[in-house]
């Protein structure tokens, strides 16, 4: 039976534990990227208006599971680079979940144990939808597709039309867009009311 425990570990696994599994992800791409280059790096978390922004992590009111990482340019670029970017994430979630599941089956944080087990579920949850090679819902690969994509045929194939990882002064662009057409729905909404 779904009880009030059940609730507070759900609100503490949708609200702590899969945005920090989420940014985890997000931070794979960054920290891969360095290594290649990476100019104008940022962090999307959310959607919607903006919360906060911190140097390039970019904080949003709605839907904190929708997130990106996006660049303006590499300044290596080549099929490894790529390859490796894509691989950050899948990466970086392989290395918590497998360290923290060790550190839990050799009794480290016992009165935590809930806590970390959903963390390490989440970690590898994102790894397993990664990994293995698919389009998604929107017909974009995910990484494990670019990855195999990328050894097997030297490129992205697929019928996206915009990039997988878009350029930070775009996504910057677009949001004030949003920003914009909000403000003016907005001020429709006034002035129609009595």
């Amino acid at each position: 039976m779904f009880g009030i425990s059940d609730l507070i570990s759900l609100i503490i696994s949708a609200f702590i534990i899969l945005p920090a599994v989420v940014f985890l992800r997000e931070m794979g791409y960054i920290i891969i990227s360095w290594l290649f280059g990476v100019r104008e790096p940022r962090i999307t978390i959310g959607s919607g208006p903006r919360i906060i922004k911190l140097g390039m992590v970019d904080i949003r009111k709605y839907y904190h599971v929708y997130s990106w990482f996006s660049y303006d340019e590499l300044k290596y670029e080549n099929k490894f680079a790529y390859i490796c970017m894509y691989s950050g994430p899948i990466l970086i979630n392989l290395f918590f979940g497998l360290t923290i599941n060790f550190l839990i089956a050799n009794g480290w944080a016992e009165e935590y144990k809930t806590f970390w087990d959903r963390f390490v579920f989440y970690a590898f949850y994102y790894v397993l939808f990664d990994a293995v090679p698919m389009i998604t819902f929107n017909g974009k690969p995910n990484n494990g597709m670019i990855i195999y994509q990328m050894i097997r045929y030297g490129k992205r194939i697929d019928s996206a039309k915009e990039p997988f990882l878009p350029a930070t002064s775009d996504v910057e662009k677009e949001y004030q867009e949003y920003m914009k057409e909000s403000e003016e729905i907005k001020k429709q909404h006034k002035e129609e009311k009595p």
